[in-house]
């Protein structure tokens, strides 16, 4: 992964950042001990807030579903009358040097946040959609996080990733790519570049998902997938 620019001087200080959950977890007595709990850790995509981005995950199972939302890092007006905001996770200015630092963040939300499913079964599902699939499959794949369902949503895979990337999934892991037919975001071109990329990294782990819309979460997508 090449900078565009030259970082110039660099200086390391501390940085505060926030991010969302949906519902409450539950841990479970003994005699629930079968139960299994979803916990999803989602990454939204450019222009999005993890506030709002979490409302696409309303509809499931609240008892049954924990949903994890860190929050892009870097935030800019999205009107010319400064009133709506929106966050990007990178750019191509010192690309490197800010995925560094998203990395960091991010393990820190999954260190906070892991004490509460400790000793509970859960089915762990990480989730990127558009912009948020370069960052959960880096962080992944840099972290060797073993997830129960990887899910790539209308995003492209970042082109430096290599299959012994993901050497650490077990062999029976689900990987979805998903998107929508009449996403205006991806082309044809681009659909067989995915796929291509897609099946080189998971093989036959790789199951693609299209349906009817455009560049948009498809919630009904995100039911099954907490069904089971």
């Amino acid at each position: 992964m090449k900078n565009k620019t030259s970082p110039g001087h660099i200086v390391s200080y501390q940085h505060l950042n926030t991010y969302e959950t949906l519902n409450a977890f539950q841990t479970v007595g003994h005699e629930e001990s079968e139960i299994v709990k979803n916990v999803w850790f989602v990454f939204h995509g450019m222009g999005y807030l993890s506030k709002y981005f979490k409302k696409y995950f309303e509809r499931l199972d609240p008892t049954n579903n924990y949903i994890i939302v860190p929050q892009a890092p870097s935030k800019y007006y999205q009107d010319k009358k400064f009133k709506y905001v929106g966050a990007s996770w990178l750019t191509k200015e010192t690309t490197s040097l800010d995925l560094e630092n998203v990395m960091r963040y991010i393990d820190a939300v999954w260190e906070a946040e892991k004490p509460k499913w400790k000793n509970q079964k859960i089915r762990l599902i990480l989730m990127g959609y558009s912009q948020g699939v370069s960052i959960v499959t880096r962080w992944a794949s840099s972290r060797k996080i073993n997830c129960d369902h990887l899910l790539l949503h209308s995003g492209a895979i970042p082109q430096e990733l290599t299959a012994k990337d993901f050497d650490f999934l077990s062999a029976d892991t689900p990987v979805t790519y998903l998107y929508g037919n009449k996403d205006e975001y991806i082309t044809a071109a681009r659909k067989t570049e995915q796929q291509l990329k897609g099946n080189a990294l998971f093989d036959e782990r790789l199951k693609v998902e299209v349906f009817d819309g455009v560049h948009e979460v498809y919630t009904p997508f995100l039911k099954k997938l907490a069904a089971g």
